[in-house]
């Protein structure tokens, strides 16, 4: 296996609820940490949300691995953002049988 060239710079985010004051929560993302990344696009698809068109595009997001439980290990639901760029992360899996590398797979939607 040649070794991932982890050339982007991508800060991984999680979700938080924060109390809004009136019994409910809003959704805000916190940062974890920066993480070198190789992106590859995958596959890409138009779609409508609300009668308005979207463009979603797949892909392949590698990165170094860490162990389970760490801060810095990518989970589904989390993101990664790249300046105004956010990939969405469907699902992560070991890039090889030695866990150096993680594999994310995950979207990212514009509206066009």
């Amino acid at each position: 296996m040649n070794a991932p060239r982890l050339n982007r710079k991508l800060v991984l985010e999680t979700p938080v609820k924060i109390a809004d004051g009136a019994g409910g929560y809003v959704e805000d993302w916190q940062p974890l940490g920066t993480l070198w990344a190789q992106v590859s696009a995958r596959t890409g698809r138009e779609t409508a949300q609300s009668g308005a068109p979207v463009s979603a595009m797949s892909y392949r997001i590698v990165v170094r691995g860490a162990p389970f439980g760490a801060p810095d290990r990518p989970k589904p639901e989390q993101r990664f953002r790249e300046g105004e760029r956010l990939f969405v992360i469907q699902a992560v899996a070991e890039e090889d049988a030695d866990g150096r590398f993680i594999t994310c797979f995950a979207t990212e939607e514009i509206a066009v």
